[in-house]
C-alpha cells in the first residue's frame, strides 16, 4: 500500500523504524503541505480554507466526526483527488505527479484485498514495487501474521485484514506514511501491537499523519493533534497545548447519597450505579447504568427520585473551579468517598472544541440537523497508480486498492464479480 516505486537509494537496515532518506521536501522542511485548501462534492462543502503544514519526523493526530472532512484531505494529501483552490504539496511538489508520491505509504479505510491471493503472496507483490522493501517474513512477524503468511486473503478476519493493510502501507520504506483509521476492528491485543510498529516506524525517523475515531489512539501516539470538523480546523497544537485548553477538571466521587442540584459550577455530569438495587434506568444490581445531564452553574445532576438512589453512585462532575466544588461536597454534610480530581482528557478538549461551532442551521452544503458535511457518492477507483480515477469508498473516496499499479485493486473487484 506504498504508493509508488522509489529510486534506488541507499540501503538501509531491513526494518520498517528505518524509512528510506529520499525525496524533496517543501520550503521551511515541511513533507506535506496545504494551504488554504478547499474541496467540494457539489454543493457539499468538505474542506473549507485548511491550511496544514507536517514537518520530517512528526506523528500528527487528525481528530473529528465522521463526515468532518478528514478523509478528503488524505485524498489530497495522497494525490488521488485535487482541491478545487489552494495548494497542496507533497514533498515540495504536486502529489497527483507519480514522482512526488515517491516514499508516501497509505493505508486507506477500506482496502481491497484479492481474496484468492495468500496473504505472503500480497506481500511479496507489493513489495517488487520497491528497490529495498522489508522482507515479507520480518513484515509479516512485526505485524503478527506469520502464522498467517499462507492463508488466502478472503479467508482473512476483519482485524486481520486491517493489519495487512497496515503492513503493506509499511514495507516500502516510506518516508511519510497516512494511516486512516488505522485500528478498526481490531482488539485490544491487536491495537497494541500495531501502536507498537507505529512507535518502531516513527522512531526511526518516519512521519506519521493518521485519523482515528479512538480518542485514546491519538493520546497515547501523537505528539501534535489537529481537530477538524464540518471541514474546518478548530485547533493544531501539540497535545499538552490541547488538553491546557480545557478549563474543565473531572472531580470523581462515590457516594450512597444523591448529590442533587445544589453543586455549583458543574456544566455536565455522569453518575454510575456501583452495585444495590433502584439503579438509573436497569433493574436492581446492573451495576453499569448511566445517566449523563449538564447545565451550566445548576449543578447539572437534576432532581432524583427517591427510588432512584442505589446502594452505591460513582459521580464524574466536570467542572472550572475543582477547588469550590470540593469545599461544598465537604460543608454540605453528604457522605462521599474515594475522591479524585483530574485534568481534563483528549476527548473532553475534543467535544468541547467541537461544540464551540458556529450556532444557528446547518450552512449551504452540510447535513441538515448537524452542521457536519452531507454524503456524496463516490464512483469506482483503479487505485493509486491512476491519481486521475476518482476513488471509491471511505468519507472521502479513500482507494481500494494496495499496489501502485492498481492491480490488486483489479484482482479484487473481479473476485467479486465471481
Amino acid at each position: 500500500m506504498t504508493t509508488q516505486h522509489p529510486a534506488a537509494g541507499r540501503e538501509t537496515p531491513p526494518t520498517t523504524a528505518h524509512p528510506a532518506a529520499r525525496g524533496g521536501s517543501a520550503p521551511g522542511g515541511s513533507l506535506v503541505s496545504a494551504q488554504h485548501v478547499t474541496r467540494r462534492f457539489g454543493d457539499v462543502v468538505a474542506l473549507d480554507d485548511v491550511t496544514l503544514e507536517v514537518g520530517a519526523g512528526e506523528l500528527v493526530g487528525l481528530l473529528g466526526p465522521n463526515g468532518a472532512g478528514k478523509s478528503t484531505l488524505l485524498s489530497l494529501v495522497s494525490g488521488q483527488r485535487k482541491p478545487d483552490s489552494g495548494v497542496v504539496r507533497l514533498f515540495g511538489g504536486n502529489p497527483r505527479d507519480a514522482s512526488s508520491r515517491q516514499g508516501l505509504g497509505l493505508t486507506p479505510q477500506e482496502t481491497g484485498l484479492p481474496a484468492t491471493l495468500k496473504v505472503r503472496e500480497v506481500v511479496d507483490f507489493v513489495g517488487r514495487h520497491y528497490a529495498n522493501p522489508v522482507p515479507t517474513g520480518q513484515l509479516l512477524e512485526q505485524f503478527g501474521l506469520s502464522e498467517l503468511a499462507g492463508r488466502q486473503t478472503g479467508a482473512m478476519s476483519g482485524g486481520q485484514k486491517r493489519r495487512l493493510a497496515v503492513a503493506l502501507s509499511l514495507v516500502g520504506r516510506p518516508r511519510v506514511v497516512l494511516l486512516d483509521e488505522p485500528t478498526t476492528g481490531l482488539d485490544v491485543g491487536a491495537r497494541q501491537a500495531l501502536w507498537a510498529a507505529i512507535r518502531e516506524y516513527h522512531a526511526g525517523g518516519g512521519t506519521v499523519l493518521l485519523t482515528s475515531h479512538y480518542l485514546e489512539e491519538v493520546q497515547a501516539l501523537a505528539q501534535r493533534v489537529v481537530v477538524i470538523d464540518q471541514g474546518v480546523v478548530k485547533a493544531d497544537d501539540t497535545l499538552d497545548a490541547i488538553l491546557r485548553r480545557v478549563g474543565l477538571r473531572r472531580v470523581v466521587v462515590r457516594s450512597s447519597a444523591d448529590l442533587g442540584t445544589d453543586l455549583p459550577g458543574v456544566v455536565r455530569s455522569e453518575r454510575t450505579a456501583e452495585g444495590g438495587a433502584g439503579g438509573a434506568g436497569g433493574a436492581g444490581g446492573s451495576g453499569g447504568a448511566v445517566a449523563v445531564e449538564s447545565g451550566a452553574g445548576a449543578g447539572g445532576m437534576g432532581t432524583r427520585d427517591a427510588g432512584t438512589v442505589a446502594a452505591g453512585w460513582r459521580y464524574e462532575l466536570y467542572t472550572a473551579d475543582a477547588d469550590e466544588l470540593v469545599r461544598t461536597l465537604v460543608t454540605s454534610g453528604l457522605p462521599f468517598h474515594g475522591l479524585e480530581i483530574r485534568g481534563a482528557s483528549l476527548e473532553e478538549a475534543f467535544e468541547q472544541m467541537v461544540a464551540s461551532g458556529p450556532a444557528g442551521g446547518a450552512p449551504p452544503g452540510r447535513a441538515p440537523g448537524t452542521g457536519r458535511p452531507a454524503r456524496a457518492s463516490r464512483p469506482t477507483s483503479t487505485g493509486l497508480g491512476r491519481p486521475d480515477a476518482p476513488p471509491s469508498r471511505g468519507d472521502a473516496g479513500t482507494p481500494t486498492g494496495v499496489a501502485p499499479s492498481g492491480t490488486l485493486d483489479r484482482t479484487s473487484e473481479e473476485e467479486s464479480a465471481r
